[in-house]
């Protein structure tokens, strides 16, 4: 073969690569892609979780937020903003992701679906006593806690919702994706169960966890959320706070200061120190831990085992 030959061979061949990575990039991502199913964009994980739960194989959902990513955090690039602006449906929870609202609030129009609508959120106290009173605090006075999804009894009722407004975008399924949520109904209706017993008889009721993202978990079974920082993640408590934190997990003869998996155990490992604790993993389930193989079933199983050695229940 000439070099003149092998020329065009490499450049027809490098033409036909280029063709094709352009046709991935404009599909294989992007919302729109699937002609046969809907195209669901999800901002976070609980709320993909339902998606495809209630979906099934008629939907293709994308999740916004990446596994091991703090999603409060959110920051949408070009691509993201263009599924949001493609998807026949974008499932959301208005308030907790600042660049989804605005994303939605300008490409979004009749598909978007705020799961706010369907189930009111709790004051940012309710659950317990955080922050009462304190500087530390101002910011989030009446602030509303966003993490409905703790609280089984309330996500069933976003999954019956969402059926309802799948089956709108999609009629030939609508009886398909009413009996999804029947099924997602019975298994959150269980998991609810095995908490309200396995909760029911403890030596404790109070949990100190670094983040006050367990309203809607303590009250569903009662306990008593000692926050240390607020509705904010990445927040540091003041030293003032920190005190103060100190001081009520020693009131309450805390044995365990729960943090979570996806932000830093060194505030609620210093609390530990001070008062003879242990620290232990509460997940408020925001997101999946990038090395995940669990689901919100499973991981709401193992908080549920987590509480039951930290409250002593018998």
């Amino acid at each position: 073969m000439s070099n003149r030959t092998t020329f065009r061979v490499l450049a027809a061949a490098t033409t036909l690569l280029a063709l094709g990575a352009a046709a991935g990039c404009s599909t294989g991502g992007a919302a729109g892609a699937d002609p046969q199913r809907v195209d669901v964009v999800a901002a976070f994980y609980p709320l993909q979780f339902i998606a495809e739960r209630v979906g099934g194989d008629a939907v293709r959902v994308t999740n916004l937020a990446k596994p091991g990513a703090e999603p409060h955090d959110l920051e949408l690039n070009p691509s993201q903003v263009g599924q949001v602006s493609e998807a026949e449906l974008i499932v959301y929870l208005k308030g907790f992701q600042p660049a989804v609202d605005d994303a939605v609030a300008q490409n979004g129009g009749d598909q978007a679906f705020d799961v706010t609508g369907v189930q009111p959120l709790l004051d940012a106290s309710a659950g317990g006593h955080n922050h009462e009173g304190e500087e530390d605090n101002a910011e989030e006075r009446g602030a509303k806690d966003p993490h409905v999804w703790l609280d089984p009894t309330r996500l069933a009722g976003i999954g019956d919702q969402l059926a309802q407004r799948l089956g709108k975008a999609d009629p030939d399924h609508a009886a398909d994706y009413t009996a999804r949520a029947a099924a997602l109904r019975a298994d959150l209706t269980t998991l609810d169960g095995e908490f309200t017993r396995g909760l029911a008889t403890c030596q404790r009721r109070e949990i100190v966890t670094s983040h006050a993202a367990f309203g809607y978990l303590a009250d569903r079974y009662q306990l008593d959320q000692v926050g240390i920082t607020g509705l904010s993640p990445d927040v540091e408590p003041s030293p003032q706070r920190l005190a103060q934190a100190i001081e009520e997990a020693k009131e309450h003869k805390a044995t365990t200061i729960f943090f979570e998996t996806l932000v830093s155990p060194k505030v609620a490992e210093t609390i530990a120190g001070q008062v003879g604790a242990k620290t232990a993993v509460l997940d408020p389930i925001e997101g999946l831990a990038a090395d995940s193989n669990g689901d919100y079933l499973s991981v709401m199983r193992t908080n549920l085992q987590t509480l039951q050695t930290a409250l002593s229940c018998s």
